[in-house]
């Protein structure tokens, strides 16, 4: 599902990943764990496409992603890649259904159709009654749920989450954690996670640990990217 092959990555003097290889098997929920300044954020946005490493290779779903355009790129994070924050990101002009829809509005989907899937996220996630409320009238643990339904809303193959429990309360961590591993069972999604919480490190399928920009006990891809030019998205 997830192969990375030796990836490095500095900003200015400071090299912040120094050859990272990784597999993440499809429907697995690891964590990446590490002191802070061991590179677990940076990877995650590599893994995500929203930063490019200095060399190596990224392929999510047999697609070799650190080759692709900036249009591609755009493209394959929108249909893709599913992301959770750690302060939820959702804009306060618009109410929780509005907030879930928007990445389908820029997938090109229906109104009717966003609407539909964005009920039955809320319903999965028993917020059917706060569909219409700003996230000023959320909890923090309803408006992190209202972010992980955003991220779900084009049935992404991957989610990645930073920090996402990072703000909660101990109640809503922890309801948050089991929500991942049901939604994994309902959805088939692969979560990777960067996280300090220990409770969640725990309880995930495997966990990945950094530190000083390399994995403590390597893991070397079982998989080969396929053909970039067969397999890069259509633009």
């Amino acid at each position: 599902m997830i192969d990375i092959k030796n990836i490095t990555k500095s900003f200015g003097s400071l090299q912040v990943l120094k050859g990272i290889d990784l597999h993440i098997d499809r429907g697995e929920v690891v964590s990446i764990v590490g002191p802070s300044g061991a590179g677990k954020t940076t990877l995650l946005q590599i893994i995500g496409t929203l930063d490019r490493p200095d060399s190596g290779t990224v392929c999510v779903d047999g697609i070799d992603v650190t080759s692709l355009s900036q249009k591609k790129l755009s493209d394959f994070r929108n249909q893709h890649l599913g992301f959770v924050f750690q302060f939820h990101q959702l804009l306060p002009e618009f109410t929780a259904i509005e907030n879930i829809m928007i990445p389908a509005y820029i997938a090109g989907t229906s109104q009717r159709q966003a609407k539909q899937r964005a009920k039955e996220l809320l319903d999965f996630m028993g917020l059917t009654d706060r569909a219409t409320h700003k996230p000023n009238e959320l909890s923090g643990g309803e408006k992190q749920r209202v972010a992980v339904a955003r991220a779900l809303v084009n049935n992404p193959a991957v989610i990645l989450a930073d920090e996402p429990s990072g703000s909660l309360d101990t109640k809503n961590k922890e309801e948050l954690h089991q929500l991942f591993f049901d939604l994994r069972d309902k959805f088939g999604q692969t979560f990777v996670i960067v996280t300090h919480d220990e409770a969640l490190a725990s309880i995930t399928d495997r966990n990945i640990h950094l530190r000083d920009g390399l994995i403590e006990t390597p893991i070397i891809p079982q998989e080969t990217c396929l053909d970039s030019e067969t397999t890069t998205p259509s633009e």
